[in-house]
């Protein structure tokens, strides 16, 4: 566990690839020396990205001007405390922050869709809706990140997934970007039959962006969003219904060696996929939007790069699933930890966080320019085309049990055995009401 007085290098920017890439040695006590008692300080738990330390992070200079500007205000020192994997059979980031806040070790959490509804659910964190900061925020992250009538967390970035793809690739090979999950195949049938071994990068955490999207771009996209929801709570619908294309379609990539499912189980990442895209081998990988900004992941190609939504049946789809920074509900400097937040969000610092990061806000009040790569992205959310990878309102958790019921179909598990899993997560939902 390493110690320091900035935030973590991906606090946000980073944030999905650091929370599930996680992993290291764990403190079990935050200590702080005898001559600092008298300082007003807040311990913020989150991951430290495993990247090149000499490449500039410009996520983490974001995050340092917020965590400044609520220091210099409030007088309050930010101490920070990391976790990071070095492999899969460590334990998980979300693992880690479970057992942290359940024991109340510190008093700002950068934290995981799935970890949010968990700890939402069982009181452990902080009703946010009073801040002044929270009257700014999109619904998209209110819908995501309310939990029992409670506001537990809030992001400094909006997450968007997308499909970064080799342009030069498709064209050398005379394809159009893929809309559909056929005009997907029909790519991975060309590029196989031209000598690329695997076209699809894939590691053990983000294959579920492929499901979601096409279980759910009718739910968000048809009109009936909240209907769907109350049906599929209630139980007269099926999760599995509306997952089973999906995993079909994963089922289909894995049959044609289009994706490598045994290294993919065992990958962190981007570590894994990132040297052969980079290199021109592999003509697609998946990544959040905040990739394609910085040196450490995919902000520098040789090629020309864009970054486009899933296959669906509406067409190109961005997956959104909302992380955020929660304050524990007993934590020890509660109301200080509070005090930052609110700044570190706040419109005031957002816009610097958003300028720096070149990243979609979760304040509704704040717009920034992307680069070139994510224009066929933005363009799509900008539209109010997108799917939730994490929905609060949903009784069954989506972005932590898909990822994991994934990872069963890539070491082996059928499909209908996957379903059976959803399955058995709706009914023990139900049983709960």
């Amino acid at each position: 566990m390493k110690k320091g007085n900035r935030i973590a290098a991906c606090a946000a920017a980073c944030m999905i690839l650091s929370l599930t890439a996680c992993g290291g040695q764990e403190e079990t006590k935050n200590l702080i020396p005898k001559e600092r008692e008298e300082e007003r300080i807040v311990n913020l738990f989150s991951p430290m990205e495993k990247t090149d330390p000499d490449a500039e992070n410009v996520a983490r200079t974001a995050s340092d001007l917020t965590v400044a500007m609520a220091e210099e205000t409030l007088g309050i020192t930010m101490e920070y405390w990391t976790y990071t994997a070095e492999d899969y059979q460590d334990k998980a980031y979300d693992e880690v922050c479970l057992d942290r806040v359940r024991n109340d070790m510190d008093d700002l959490y950068l934290l995981n869709p799935d970890t949010i509804l968990t700890l939402g659910e069982e009181g452990r964190l902080m009703d946010l809706s009073g801040l002044e900061s929270a009257k700014n925020l999109r619904e998209i992250v209110l819908t995501a990140n309310t939990v029992d009538g409670k506001l537990v967390a809030i992001p400094q970035e909006v997450v968007a997934y997308g499909l970064f793809v080799n342009v030069d690739l498709f064209n050398r090979y005379g394809l159009s970007l893929p809309e559909t999950p056929e005009e997907f195949l029909e790519c991975c049938r060309v590029f196989k039959e031209n000598g690329i071994e695997t076209p699809i990068g894939a590691n053990r955490w983000w294959l579920e962006t492929f499901v979601f999207a096409q279980a759910y771009a009718d739910l968000y996209n048809g009109g009936d969003t909240e209907e769907e929801i109350a049906a599929l709570n209630s139980g007269a619908a099926k999760y599995s219904d509306y997952m089973r294309p999906g995993f079909e379609f994963l089922q289909t990539l894995i049959d044609n060696g289009y994706i490598d499912a045994e290294k993919a189980y065992v990958s962190e990442a981007i570590e894994a996929e990132r040297p052969d895209f980079l290199a021109g081998k592999t003509p697609i990988v998946m990544a959040y939007w905040g990739a394609a900004n910085t040196e450490t992941a995919y902000g520098k190609t040789d090629f020309e790069m864009r970054v486009i939504g899933f296959p669906s049946s509406r067409g190109q789809m961005p997956v959104m699933p909302m992380t955020g920074l929660a304050v524990g509900a007993n934590a020890e400097h509660r109301e200080d930890a509070a005090a930052v937040l609110d700044i570190m969000v706040s419109d005031e610092a957002l816009q610097i966080y958003s300028e720096t990061n070149r990243v979609i806000s979760p304040s509704k009040n704040i717009k920034v320019d992307c680069v070139p790569a994510l224009q066929p992205l933005n363009d799509r959310i900008e539209e109010g085309v997108y799917v939730l990878g994490s929905n609060a309102g949903m009784n069954v958790e989506q972005w932590g049990n898909t990822c994991l019921i994934v990872r069963d179909l890539l070491a082996g598990a059928s499909v209908d055995a996957c379903m059976a899993s959803f399955d058995a997560l709706q009914e023990e939902s139900l049983n709960k009401q």
